[in-house]
């Protein structure tokens, strides 16, 4: 029997090189969902992993409704929208082949694209990078990675706080991957790194629609609290999978 992490590993590398007439793709761990054209289009917006109120005190149950029954949907029917009438081309691909090379995009659409597009495939990871009582610290390789890179986990904790708390406006602070090697950094909008070459290990949204019901213009609040929910296991099956890979 595969283990887990088999299991990862053969589903991402099927998804690479199979094309799949129905049904959805699921793509490493990220488990972004893409379905066969339909009327709507051919990306759809997945569930979330738990009920609205799992994150609850940190994240309250009203602020989860919003985020993904319309922030996200719109992202999706907004995509679809743009890709349905001038990207027919990008109809059996995945959202993050599209994300990689936005300079196939059509000129008439790219910022359409690169905005929504972005925006489903973050909050499509964000939803699975958080978990009803998460937090604590990584353990194993990551854990061991983020000890090596930063000097200890408590260092990289203030200084990935310290790019959320620093994004001017809308955007996202990551802990990103570039050929084996952590970073930290930010991204504007619905920016993607995966558009930079840079796999997306673990994002932490903080346009004010994440967080302004309940924190309302307290961003650091919401930021301490965040962390009690990270999904480490997630962001650990993605750095396993994706630590000695070449290409995001």
């Amino acid at each position: 029997m595969m283990t887990r992490r088999e299991a990862l590993k053969a589903a991402a590398f099927a998804a690479a090189g199979t094309a799949v007439a129905a049904g959805q793709i699921i793509r490493s761990t990220s488990k972004i969902q893409h379905t066969a054209a339909g009327a709507d289009g051919p990306f759809t917006l997945p569930e979330l992993p738990y009920p609205v109120d799992a994150l609850e005190p940190h994240i309250d149950a009203r602020t989860m409704e919003i985020h993904h029954g319309k922030h996200h949907a719109g992202y999706v029917a907004n995509l679809n929208r743009a890709i349905n009438e001038y990207g027919e081309q990008f109809r059996a691909m995945t959202i993050e082949d599209i994300l990689r090379d936005l300079s196939r995009v059509p000129e008439k659409i790219r910022a359409t694209v690169r905005n929504n597009g972005g925006g489903h495939y973050n909050h499509s990871l964000f939803w699975q990078m958080m978990t009803k009582n998460g937090g604590s610290e990584p353990k194993g390789d990551l854990g061991r990675a983020i000890a090596k890179r930063f000097g200890s986990f408590s260092v990289f904790k203030d200084e990935f706080s310290r790019a959320a708390l620093g994004v001017f406006g809308s955007g996202w602070a990551w802990l990103t991957l570039d050929a084996g090697q952590l970073h930290i950094e930010t991204t504007p909008n619905q920016d993607t790194p995966l558009s930079a070459g840079r796999m997306p290990l673990l994002g932490l949204d903080v346009w004010e629609h994440a967080y302004y019901l309940k924190y309302q213009n307290r961003r650091a609040d919401y930021v301490t609290a965040w962390w009690n929910v990270v999904n480490w296991d997630f962001v650990a099956e993605r750095y396993a999978l994706f630590k000695t890979s070449t290409t995001p």
